[in-house]
């Protein structure tokens, strides 16, 4: 790789303007015969790019002037697309516990994952991480963002990692997980911590209102800590607090945060969970739409499948775990407990009833977690507990009195993402953390490997819900528009290079519920930061992605 005078540099930037290269030296890489994808939306055009130092150097029309690189790629007509954010992508810790977890990712194209929803890896303190977390057989502690990151930057990660601050971890790391209100002097230091995380990187201030001890916080306290992000330009994400029934109320409580505290709005996988809300789908995307042609900043994502990611333990009223998770488990002994539940369970849907979403029936739910046994994994909850010889109701409380299980319950229809994709604000992300067979076996939700083939496959392709240029703007530069990250999500000339190379007409998802650990296949070529994680359909193992900072001053 050689080092280009100023002047080179800017001979660069003007030959993308031109048909030819204009400086003497090479490239690191020359992309030819491609179908440009540019992501933007605009239709596709015939070109070839150029990458150095891990920039776009030049995009424009093939001449023989132009094949001046160290290494040529012949994209055969494929499409040459940016590479795609993972609007909610989970944990970025197991990128550096689990290296091998990065094919899961890769072989999807996405070269950005964004991390966090009512979690995140920091704050930390002596309680929520009261032991060294073993990475790589060494131990690592870590309180703030700037300590972690620095763990990650350290050890190398193989995409680029962005991570919001969880306002359910600053109130674990300052309350605990009671079900009370917050002192005053609790609020204040929720509020230096969201503000810390801010100044060390963060992206924003996220939620997860439907699990405990999200749903203990008040619109009031999540205005509060949401103010902190507004100086450093961030935004509030949000898992939120119902997605069935009151699905309309909780976009409404969702807009009036961004708008309590003067920031733009993600509202995460939007759903109508359970089939008598299934109509509200459509109203949900309309308010969202009126909300933005109102002025207000907001939007939304998607995962493409119809079956969600929960634990069982869901499938009890929330306010079971008011004194905490351990508490509750202990009083499942008690078969008056169990029966009371049960009662609850089948007649209140005042909660986030996800028995009730299912029609009230366990064949309805698959179990995706090997944790009970590799032999239960894809089997519904009807299924398992039978083989077990109990019954449902027995099996449920027993397995969720012993730490629980995850579950897929079947609470969605495909109309509903189909109307979703056609709104253009609507963006796609995992919700899953990466993995990979060898560690995890068959514990993860398929969309942990297979969401963006997915949507390439499924519903541009195979239906034509949407056409591929509008399916690529959702997965780059809408995204990073919502990010912030300016520098990428575009083919554009000083771009940073994170670039796919795939065939559109045999990209392919293949993780099944019954068999989640199953790669998708098409992605031929992927580049992260101008270096090649994937080529030719096979990983080369590079860490070429960055811990990306936000590099705000209040």
């Amino acid at each position: 790789m050689k080092m280009r005078t100023q002047a080179a540099l800017g001979a660069l930037l003007l030959a993308a303007f031109a048909p030819a290269a204009q400086a003497d030296d090479t490239w690191d890489f020359l992309i030819t015969n491609a179908r440009i994808v540019d992501g933007s939306g605009s239709p596709w055009f015939r070109g070839a790019i150029a990458i150095d130092d891990g920039k776009i150097a030049w995009i424009g029309n093939e001449t023989t002037d132009t094949m001046r690189a160290a290494r040529i790629i012949d994209a055969k007509d494929r499409v040459v697309s940016p590479g795609f954010m993972d609007f909610m992508g989970q944990s970025t810790l197991v990128y550096v516990t689990n290296p091998a977890s990065a094919q899961s990712r890769l072989t999807q194209g996405i070269t950005v994952h964004l991390s966090g929803e009512g979690g995140s890896p920091a704050p930390q303190n002596e309680t929520t991480q009261p032991d060294p977390v073993m990475i790589q057989g060494k131990p690592y502690r870590w309180r703030t963002y700037k300590e972690y990151f620095d763990i990650l930057e350290t050890l190398g990660v193989p995409v680029n990692v962005v991570h919001n601050v969880g306002a359910a971890q600053v109130r674990r790391v300052v309350m605990g997980v009671e079900d009370r209100k917050p002192t005053a002097r609790e609020m204040e230091t929720m509020k230096k911590l969201v503000d810390e995380a801010m100044r060390d990187g963060a992206s924003g201030l996220s939620t997860a209102l439907i699990y405990p001890p999200g749903n203990y916080q008040s619109t009031a306290e999540l205005i509060e800590l949401a103010k902190m992000v507004k100086p450093y330009g961030g935004f509030y994400s949000t898992h939120m607090r119902n997605e069935s029934y009151k699905l309309l109320e909780s976009i409404d409580e969702s807009i009036a945060i961004g708008k309590g505290a003067g920031i733009p709005v993600q509202i995460y996988h939007l759903k109508a969970a359970g089939v008598k809300n299934w109509p509200l789908m459509q109203k949900a995307v309309d308010k969202i739409a009126d909300a933005r042609t109102a002025g207000l900043d907001v939007t939304t994502d998607i995962y493409p499948y119809v079956r969600n990611g929960i634990g069982l333990g869901s499938f009890v009223p929330p306010w079971s775990y008011a004194k905490g998770p351990e508490a509750f488990y202990k009083t499942l002994a008690d078969p008056k407990v169990r029966a009371d539940l049960r009662k609850v369970v089948e007649t209140d849907t005042s909660w986030e009833n996800w028995y009730d979403h299912v029609g009230q029936d366990w064949a309805n739910i698959q179990i995706t977690d090997d944790r009970l046994g590799k032999e239960l994994v894809g089997l519904s909850i009807a299924e398992a507990a039978k083989l077990r010889g109990k019954d449902a109701w027995t099996f449920v409380f027993d397995t969720i009195a012993e730490g629980g299980v995850s579950v897929a319950p079947l609470s969605m229809n495909e109309e509903q993402k189909r109307i979703a994709l056609k709104a253009p604000f609507v963006m796609i992300n995992t919700d899953t953390s990466p993995a990979s067979p060898d560690v995890d076996g068959l514990a993860t939700h398929p969309r942990a490997y297979g969401t963006m083939p997915r949507v390439l496959a499924k519903y541009v392709r195979e239906e034509k819900v949407i056409p591929l240029e509008e399916a690529i703007r959702r997965m780059t530069s809408a995204s990073a528009n919502r990010l912030g990250l300016f520098d990428r999500g575009r083919l554009g000339v000083g771009y940073a290079a994170d670039v796919v190379i795939f065939d559109p007409e045999t990209v392919q998802d293949r993780a099944t519920f019954e068999n989640p650990a199953q790669y998708s296949t098409g992605m031929d070529y992927v580049f992260v930061n101008g270096v090649l994680a994937v080529e030719d359909g096979k990983m080369t193992g590079a860490r070429a992605g960055k811990v990306i900072r936000y590099e705000r001053t209040r």
